[in-house]
């Protein structure tokens, strides 16, 4: 059955929709349309199953059974009906192009979250949709997407379990409308057995989104829920007792207020106010033959393949740092999934190419994640696209992504960015990012962020609107991109620069606060002096000894020490010492296997397991020239192993400050002890997190969890601001909280005077900064150690930040 587009505008898939419910597909798999116009028809013959009280949404049953939820815009229930008019009641049988529903397209516009509309067939279980090609213009008619049975088989035996009965009343201001019914049946079908939740003589599987919302059921009301497994029935209690209770995002609060003409809303990945020409970047299409050229030709040519995009993975691990070094292993796993690779196989001997087995086995791995529920796994879908392509790019000889010159600055333009893409680029030549897909915690996103690009993601078809060769502001830290901005506006935005590059950075109350960057080699200087750096806090000496056979020389590095501190002109210079191991290895220091990297030989431990290596880089350091530069040693756990980098030290007649980095829970409960003999403490709260928090920050499915402002990891931070106070020796913050406002603000209230962050982000700590005062800061960081959860902390911080700047 072929399924027409019931309403003009831009196709997207169901992803693309600002809305977890639908996003994530607890509604049920579709498509969705951002329209261009203000009339609804029916998209295939049916019957009128439920048109909603509010008249935004209908919901159409086939002839064949499929269930299908058209749903004007997001959040419009809200509207109550206004701007809305119903032209179907329930039972009405309609045909294709019959007019469904009219709507006032300027005022749903204007008071809706978003009018894009999700088409949704709501009963996946039985049916499949196969959509036609998505991110274009479509006219009321065209074809979208077919709809087929799913054969089925019966289950053996049945539910023999003892139903359980529990009562609850809905809390959500709406009642069981779309949203909350597609949450509730998306942890019924997760259950053992089924649900039944019953309101007077109705009742309705609670699997069933559709007949939820039948139930027609107000807030305040009280639904009773039957099924055999307790520990879901309470669940589903908790959520409908819980109502909507989660505060809005950055996001949502930024498409909430009236936009203007020339705005596009998106979610900040890295906050940063530029200027710049837009490009648009578009993948270079190939042409994949379906067909191969001989099974055991594919199977040679697929073989050579994966040699190939490993080798040049590898490399890149070794010769990275940060995310992207990370990334590079995660596909170097993706690459080596013996599932995947089985399938690849299973296509080449049916006769496919390898470079179509490799699309087929990927697309299948995309569908699985698709439909797994969980966001984090959705962004992981971009990583499969990236080593699809790597491998199609390698099967079919091209040479690769296209040459493009883009000008000095160059604000980027894509529907979606791919890790491989975006280290392709001139990252020198942009200086901001704006995709219409993606998330914040996506590869592309994180690699942006370690580039220090200002980069927006998840703005959705609008991006279309953007011109190439237009001037355009992209405020990342307010979530907008502005096309065409006027004088005013960019005078603003050149100020906001310029005030990241001069002056002190000072809080209302005349705190001085001294902002330095993080830095990974003498290329970088330049940028971070621009950007307002006082100096670096942070100079990761590891670009000098990965993705090469052998350790550099002492000369080498004193080289290329001294060239940093020259550049910084006598600013003030902290350099760690090498910090491999764990996620950094390299080849020319050798260790027995390791089951836990990120608990084993890395940071300091290296050096000390090496001596050769750490007293050639302290020899190398002792001989840099300059009375502002310290040393400082990663991942200390104890005071022996400062003691034993002081001695060595002392033996080389070196008498350069050493402190170290507190990024081990151990290093934050004994910091009376390190401080007492250490010149200067700096948190790392990266790793600080993600110790303290048990969750390793290299894994996808946990990245949005570790968050430094968790309650637990700022009480950490507290005992260390503490112990250095008690001595007199000054204590800092080099991780990526001392890079975001919010951060920023809950530090400088727990104490610290000094951040080293992402040169990028300077100019929103520094705005931020300015807005406050250090005693409002200190009671936000009092009330912050008594919260108890991350969310908490930064949404008490946000509203600091906003009451400030009214």
């Amino acid at each position: 059955m072929t399924l027409a587009a019931p309403i003009a505008g831009w196709l997207s898939s169901l992803s693309d929709v600002p809305d977890p419910v639908f996003s994530e597909e607890m509604m049920g798999v579709g498509l969705a349309i951002d329209p261009t116009e203000g009339r609804l028809v029916a998209p295939c013959l049916g019957k009128v199953v439920l048109v909603a009280p509010t008249r935004h949404s209908v919901t159409l049953r086939t002839e064949e059974g499929a269930e299908l939820l058209i749903h004007l815009g997001l959040e419009t229930v809200a509207l109550g009906g206004r701007g809305f008019e119903a032209h179907v009641k329930d039972g009405d049988r309609v045909a294709a192009g019959d007019p469904l529903i009219s709507f006032d397209l300027d005022l749903v516009g204007l008071e809706a979250k978003s009018l894009i509309t999700p088409i949704v067939l709501t009963n996946a279980e039985e049916f499949r949709l196969i959509p036609e090609p998505v991110d274009r213009l479509v006219e009321r008619g065209h074809a979208i997407a077919s709809i087929e049975r799913v054969t089925r088989t019966s289950a053996a035996g049945a539910d023999t379990a003892v139903s359980k009965s529990r009562e609850a009343v809905v809390a959500f201001e709406h009642g069981l409308h779309a949203r909350p019914s597609a949450r509730i049946a998306d942890l019924a079908k997760r259950a053992t057995g089924d649900i039944t939740i019953s309101a007077g003589s109705k009742s309705a599987s609670a699997r069933s989104p559709v007949a939820l919302m039948a139930l027609d059921v107000k807030k305040g009301e009280s639904v009773l829920l039957t099924g055999s497994d307790a520990a879901a029935l309470g669940s589903i209690v908790t959520l409908i007792e819980a109502g909507e209770k989660s505060s809005p995002s950055k996001a949502e609060a930024v498409k909430a207020r009236l936009l203007a003409d020339n705005e596009i809303a998106g979610v900040c990945a890295m906050p940063g106010v530029v200027l710049g020409t837009a490009f648009h970047w578009h993948r270079q299409a190939r042409d994949v033959p379906e067909q191969g050229r001989g099974v055991d030709e594919e199977r040679a040519a697929l073989g050579q393949a994966l040699t190939t995009v490993r080798a040049k993975l590898e490399a890149l691990s070794a010769s990275s740092s940060g995310p992207a070094s990370g990334i590079a292993k995660a596909h170097i796993g993706l690459l080596e999934d013996e599932e995947m690779n089985a399938t690849v196989l299973a296509e080449v001997e049916l006769g496919k190419s390898a470079a179509r087995g490799w699309q087929i086995a990927t697309a299948a791995a995309a569908d699985t994640l698709r439909r797994s529920g969980n966001p984090l796994l959705h962004e992981r879908i971009a990583d499969l696209d990236d080593i699809s392509s790597q491998m199609t790019t390698v099967l079919l000889g091209d040479a690769g992504s296209p040459k493009v010159k883009l000008r000095e600055d160059t604000i980027l333009i894509a529907d979606e960015l791919l890790p491989s893409e975006l280290m392709s680029l001139p990252r020198d030549r942009i200086v901001g990012l704006a995709t219409a897909g993606g998330g914040a915690t996506s590869h592309m996103a994180l690699i942006a962020a370690s580039f220090g690009i200002p980069t927006l993601v998840a703005m959705g078809p609008q991006l279309s609107r953007v011109q190439e060769g237009a001037r355009v502001l992209l405020d990342a830290t307010s979530g907008v991109l502005v096309i065409d901005p006027d004088e005013k506006a960019q005078a603003r935005a050149v100020a906001q620069a310029g005030d990241a590059a001069t002056g002190d950075c000072v809080t209302r109350d005349g705190v001085r606060i001294t902002l330095l960057a993080n830095l990974g080699g003498v290329a970088e200087v330049e940028a971070a002096l621009a950007a307002g750096a006082e100096g670096c806090g942070l100079l990761r000496t590891e670009f000098l000894f990965l993705g090469r056979s052998d350790a550099p020389s002492e000369e080498e590095q004193r080289s290329a020490y001294q060239a940093i501190a020259d550049a910084l002109g006598g600013r003030p210079l902290t350099i760690r010492t090498l910090d491999v191991g764990g996620d950094k290895p390299v080849p020319y220091i050798h260790f027995p296997n390791e089951q836990n990297p990120a608990l084993g030989a890395r940071g300091v431990r290296t050096g000390l397991f090496s001596p050769e290596l750490i007293d050639e880089q302290l020899r190398a350091l002792s001989r840099v020239t300059g009375e502002r530069v310290k040393i400082m040693l990663p991942m200390v756990s104890s005071l022996a192993e400062l003691r034993s980098v002081r001695e060595r030290m002392e033996d080389l007649g070196a008498h350069v400050k050493l402190g170290v980095m507190v990024e081990t829970p151990a290093a934050a409960l004994v910091a009376e002890r390190l401080a007492a003999e250490a010149d200067f403490l700096s948190i790392g709260s990266n790793d600080l997190a993600q110790y303290a928090l048990a969750m390793d920050r290299t894994n996808p499915l946990l990245a949005a969890a570790i968050d430094a402002l968790h309650p637990a990891v700022l009480r950490l931070i507290a005992m260390t601001v503490e112990a250095g106070e008690a001595v007199g020796k000054p204590v800092s913050v080099c991780g990526n909280l001392a890079s975001e406002p919010l951060g920023a603000l809950v530090l400088i209230g727990l104490g610290i005077r000094e951040l080293s962050g992402v040169p990028a982000a300077l100019s929103a700590v520094r705005q931020a900064i300015s807005q406050v005062s250090a005693s409002d800061c200190r009671a936000l960081a009092k009330s912050a150690l008594q919260l108890e959860s991350a969310p908490e902390v930064r949404a008490l911080a946000a509203e600091l930040l906003n009451g400030e700047a009214k």
